[in-house]
């Protein structure tokens, strides 16, 4: 049985048009799926409105615990329900989780090496029967970005690595593919034209554009990933807008081994 995994990309959730017109074309989308999303940018803005003044290295977050606290409410409240709710407008029935709830997804606070990112979650494991039963039910888990540690502790999680281990759990169980569904259509060969989509990615391919330098930066974690996913039995991952959603798309990017 195959099993869609999608995470959704913050410019998208940012934007209430297109997050309408992704969450149409999701509960459009046949057989079983799962929903990943985070919040960040969001969690900024409030933060800011808040006092809650978000700490950034090379792009992450530091989690302490008054954005903890801002995260929660964002991710697992405010982002999550909302989604949830439009769902429901479109007969998908939905239910919002974080890895808290029927202990679905496990992680421990990150190590403190060079930086300590705080109250940030390393995943260490997916209950893949909590989500099968939720599926088989007829239901449709919507997960945001935060995970816990056992011990009473939530964590805030980055969202591509909730998906692509969500991804590997139940491979397990289904034919999984995974999707990173972002504002662009795919990996471009010039970012400054949308349409030069790379259509297909495999290992080889890949250490080439590594080295000519078409994937760096914020794209390189996406593509870790995205290949750790398909090294532990996810059968596909693509990448690309709200579009590849459309059975009939072809411009995304596909990526396999």
């Amino acid at each position: 049985m195959k099993l869609s995994i999608i995470k959704i990309g913050g410019n998208v959730i940012e934007n209430k048009e297109e997050l309408s017109k992704f969450l149409k074309a999701f509960s459009e989308l046949e057989g079983l799926k799962i929903l990943v999303h985070g919040g960040g940018k969001l969690a900024t803005k409030l933060g800011t409105r808040l006092g809650i003044k978000s700490k950034l290295i090379d792009g992450r977050r530091i989690t302490d615990e008054d954005s903890l606290g801002l995260i929660t409410m964002v991710y697992a409240g405010l982002v999550n329900k909302n989604i949830v709710a439009e769902l429901q407008s479109h007969n998908c029935n939905a239910i919002g989780l974080s890895g808290a709830d029927g202990d679905t997804i496990q992680a421990h606070k990150r190590p403190v090496k060079d930086i300590d990112y705080g109250y940030a979650g390393d995943v260490d494991g997916v209950s893949t029967n909590t989500i099968t039963k939720l599926l088989e039910a007829g239901l449709t888990p919507v997960f945001c970005a935060m995970t816990h540690d056992g011990k009473g502790q939530l964590l805030n999680t980055n969202a591509d690595t909730i998906a692509s281990e969500l991804a590997i759990g139940m491979s397990g169980n289904y034919e999984t593919t995974l999707y990173y569904c972002f504002e662009r259509k795919g990996v471009l060969m010039n970012v400054n034209d949308d349409d030069s989509v790379v259509k297909h990615i495999d290992t080889t391919s890949y250490q080439t554009l590594l080295e000519q330098k078409i994937i760096a930066d914020g794209m390189l974690p996406k593509m870790e990933n995205c290949f750790h996913a398909l090294q532990k039995n996810v059968h596909e991952v693509r990448i690309g807008d709200i579009s590849m959603l459309d059975p009939k798309s072809t411009l995304f990017t596909t990526l396999t081994l």
